[in-house]
């Protein structure tokens, strides 16, 4: 049985979560052995690391998303917590954080304050990021420069260039891939899928959302993650026995090295 992993699932949002027992079973059956489960909201991070706890599949991360800067307040508090929470040795790594510029009115100011504190949490317990960036990877790459973050991250769900992929591998970097590779329009993100390193690749749903194609009305969950790696096997014209052997090495290396 190969062995896959999802490095970027919210199995612990309540649509998820109230059938997490047999998502992960049917998970399980296809190989998908662990679950990185993202934090996103300090609300929600005692919860989260309960439920993380009670399955020795899960693994957390904690981190505050930029997509809801209003739910954050002063974050001061927050970020308090956050450091306690990174102290403890099964925390993972620190996400999803990141920069989202999408939205015209999106406070970039706020967003880079709070994002440029967590990295440097992320600096002082040496822990891995996951990052969240759209229409921002230039800003992205300034800040992981200047910080030089010795444990890496990953790039979750990367839709960036090419040159910005090689940018952040050459900082330590792995990238994201999931659903979107299975849809035909998505040029830019299967040729790079089909040509980036293969060990630059890590594997992921970011469940309930980003749906592959052939289930685009249904939650994302762990179990499309053999699927992904079905894709990604075909473009790449390799077998998907490679593409999880390669995809797992990498998540456990630059994730789970200190749990696993």
């Amino acid at each position: 049985m190969i062995e896959l992993i999802d490095s970027h699932c919210h199995l612990d949002f309540p649509v998820l979560r109230a059938q997490s027992s047999v998502l992960l079973a049917a998970a399980e059956s296809v190989g998908v052995c662990q679950v990185v489960v993202p934090g996103v909201l300090q609300a929600s991070w005692a919860e989260q690391q309960r439920f993380c706890r009670s399955d020795g599949r899960l693994f957390a991360a904690f981190g505050l998303h930029p997509c809801f800067m209003t739910q954050h307040g002063s974050y001061v508090a927050a970020l308090e917590q956050l450091d306690e929470l990174l102290a403890q040795p099964d925390t993972v790594a620190v996400g999803e954080i990141g920069l989202d510029f999408f939205s015209a009115d999106a406070d970039r100011d706020a967003q880079m304050a709070l994002f440029q504190a967590q990295l440097r949490l992320a600096l002082r317990h040496q822990l891995p990021v996951l990052l969240h960036v759209r229409k921002a990877h230039d800003q992205v790459l300034a800040l992981l420069r200047r910080l030089k973050l010795p444990a890496g991250g990953v790039v979750h769900a990367f839709s960036g260039s090419a040159q910005q992929a090689q940018q952040y591998i050459e900082l330590g970097f792995v990238l994201g891939f999931g659903g979107t590779v299975t849809y035909e329009r998505a040029r830019k993100v299967r040729q790079l899928a089909a040509t980036l390193p293969l060990t630059a690749m890590v594997l992921e749903t970011d469940g309930p959302d980003m749906p592959l194609a052939q289930y685009r009305d249904q939650p994302n969950c762990p179990q499309r993650v053999y699927e992904v790696a079905q894709e990604i096997a075909q473009l790449r014209d390799i077998s998907v026995e490679e593409v999880a052997a390669v995809t797992t090495a990498t998540a456990r290396r630059v994730l789970l090295r200190c749990v696993v």
